[in-house]
């Protein structure tokens, strides 16, 4: 924050508004064992701000998480909803666990009784927690089935990536892909690169929900996709690969290789092929200045988080690459998740088709403001797009007569 803070001048009263949470919260849960036993987890949930409106962000199931993660991702939520004109500020949370240590039941009491702690501080109109990392649907299901217990009414906004049976949105689960694959067609069509990007070449790192759905998503528009990983290694064909088989192998945890016709490739080759897009989608910190003079892509998409080091963007900018950030390219998830709340408020349901006609919208619309925004100055797609984010921030809280 101290660096984002000078680099953009932000005013004395901003910086200390956005300098810290405005609330932290922390949990240990203690939960049953199958064999009896009881152990004892760590929780978080942190809600940096909400001038804009209730809180918004993911759980995590990881057994990294720590506060200082949950904090760093909390204030990028903020950043994300406020950048693309969501009426929603920003959380992230987190149980410490390796889920996969946990028996199905042993997840579920788990997940409850994380809600029974935090069920005064999150709500339709309060804090809406989302799917992320190693959370789904289930999870989310778990936690409209507590919080719904022991409000004494059915409650489906208090978090939005559930089932479409208990009121989630169509088009939410390849909704931050979809989202991605908008902003790059619309920067393609700007610049010219190619008509509609028919034929330009993409390389994939992460070919989980993201990776994948966005591997196929431009494979229908005409890309040609010649390379996709995952965290056992990639595959490359030059000529364009099978995506559909690949994905039918990777939702069978079979290797890649098999699919045949490719050649397998290192996640750290990929990174440097000469392609016309590159798009990260798996780990944070996957570009840096070890490796940034070797990146031969004309663009990169970040659809990960944070996949580009600070080091890493100076280098691609000197050398022209152009970064569509993650705060842009990523945001489709959170403006269907969005969706998904305004639904369940409103006691209507959209079609896929309605859903994503809107996403292109509003994700497109906030580009467009972005590129406006940088006419006659020299700042790049990041700097500008925490600018205008920070700004609509410090503009509600003075407004709201906090600052």
């Amino acid at each position: 924050m101290e660096a984002l803070a000078a680099k953009l001048n932000l005013e004395a009263n901003g910086h200390d508004i956005l300098h810290q949470p405005r609330r932290i919260l922390t949990f240990s849960i203690p939960l049953r064992m199958d064999d009896g036993s009881v152990k004892i987890f760590s929780a978080y949930r942190v809600q940096y701000n909400d001038a804009l409106g209730p809180t918004k962000g993911g759980i995590r199931f990881h057994h990294e998480v720590d506060l200082d993660e949950v904090k760093t991702l909390s204030f990028l939520m903020a950043l994300k909803c406020s950048l693309v004109g969501l009426p929603l500020g920003g959380a992230k949370g987190g149980i410490a666990v390796d889920p996969r240590e946990l028996s199905m039941g042993e997840l579920e009491r788990l997940t409850r009784g994380f809600v029974e702690e935090a069920h005064n501080f999150i709500g339709p109109d309060i804090d809406i927690p989302a799917p992320d990392v190693n959370t789904n649907a289930q999870v989310m299901a778990w936690i409209v089935d507590e919080y719904s217990k022991i409000k004494g009414k059915f409650q489906p906004g208090v978090v939005t990536g559930k089932p479409i049976v208990l009121g989630g949105s169509l088009g939410r689960d390849a909704a931050t892909s979809m989202g991605g694959a908008f902003v790059l067609r619309h920067f393609v069509e700007k610049k010219g690169m190619n008509a509609e990007g028919k034929g330009l070449t993409v390389a994939i790192q992460g070919f989980g929900n993201v990776g994948g759905h966005i591997a196929r998503i431009l494979t229908d528009w005409g890309y040609r996709v010649v390379v996709v990983s995952n965290s056992k290694g990639g595959v490359y064909n030059k000529d364009g690969l099978d995506v559909p088989a690949l994905r039918a192998a990777q939702a069978a945890r079979e290797p890649l290789a098999d699919v045949g016709n490719v050649e397998e490739i290192s996640n750290e080759e990929l990174l440097e092929l000469d392609v016309d897009i590159l798009i990260p989608s798996a780990l944070a910190h996957q570009i840096t200045e070890e490796n940034a003079e070797r990146i031969n892509a004309k663009v990169i998409l970040e659809m990960a988080n944070a996949p580009v080091t600070q080091e890493a963007d100076a280098i691609l900018e000197q050398r022209g690459i152009t970064v569509i950030p993650d705060i842009l390219a990523n945001a489709g998830g959170v403006i269907v998740s969005y969706y998904e709340w305004v639904q369940n408020t409103q006691h209507v349901s959209w079609s896929e088709e309605e859903v994503n006609d809107k996403l292109e919208k509003q994700i497109i619309q906030a580009f467009d403001a972005l590129l406006a925004a940088m006419e006659d100055t020299e700042k790049n797609l990041r700097d500008i797009s925490y600018e205008v984010a920070i700004e609509r921030i410090v503009e509600a809280e003075k407004l709201r007569g906090t600052l």
